[in-house]
């Protein structure tokens, strides 16, 4: 099963703090010291200590700034609806998805539905792989308008299994006497969730490939 590794990543891009009126920053700080520097007493100069623990003073302070700034990034993302804490929950179930194209389930059947405007007086599948052989084709006979829901084990007659890869699905129907070709939706079991580089959406891992959430027609 894929799996995250590295939720954090998805908020590298963290939006740069805009300055508040009348605040500091370290640009400051160091334009201030060399004024400083540049306009002291020859005869009383500053203490080279004293400037070394200010300098490092303000940049522990600056990091924490930024830390802090990185962490609410974080935390706002994590609260963000479809992103990893909403789609982490569809890790291990099915979404079905508009598609002419089905993959083995964990069970390693496949299924899906037609999608009929109108009754048909006949509806035929046939599951085709790579190469473009049948592996299997079945008659649904008369259908009524509406989804038609089809399923296959993935085995022949005698139990053995003969498709183990995504297969096209080809549907067939006869409409009011006339030759239809219907949509088809098919299941892919959700196996992992991709988190963007820099705050776009979060994608869902499929044998299908990684698909948005709002692809999802139903989710099981």
């Amino acid at each position: 099963m894929t799996t995250i590794t590295d939720t954090a990543t998805q908020f590298s891009g963290v939006p740069t703090a805009t300055k508040a009126p009348g605040a500091m920053d370290q640009n400051d700080f160091l334009r201030l010291m060399t004024t400083q520097l540049t306009t002291q007493d020859p005869f009383n100069p500053m203490d080279n200590t004293q400037m070394v623990a200010q300098m490092a003073q303000f940049s522990q302070v600056a990091g924490i700034a930024e830390m802090n700034q990185s962490l609410k990034a974080l935390v706002e993302g994590m609260g963000t609806p479809g992103r990893l804490t909403d789609a982490a929950s569809w890790i291990g179930r099915s979404v079905l998805i508009a598609s002419d194209v089905a993959a083995p389930g964990k069970d390693g059947g496949y299924a899906g539905e037609i999608a009929l405007p109108d009754g048909a007086e006949s509806v035929s599948i046939s599951y085709v792989d790579s190469t473009g052989a049948v592996v299997h084709s079945e008659q649904l006979g008369a259908q009524p308008a509406g989804t038609v829901p089809f399923a296959w084990n993935g085995k022949n007659a005698a139990g053995e299994t003969v498709a183990t890869g995504p297969l096209k699905m080809v549907v067939n129907a006869t409409v009011k006497g006339e030759a239809a070709t219907p949509a088809t939706a098919t299941w892919a079991s959700v196996t992992g969730i991709q988190s963007p580089a820099s705050g776009g959406a979060t994608r869902l891992l499929t044998a299908l490939g990684a698909l948005s959430p709002e692809e999802a027609l139903r989710l099981s």
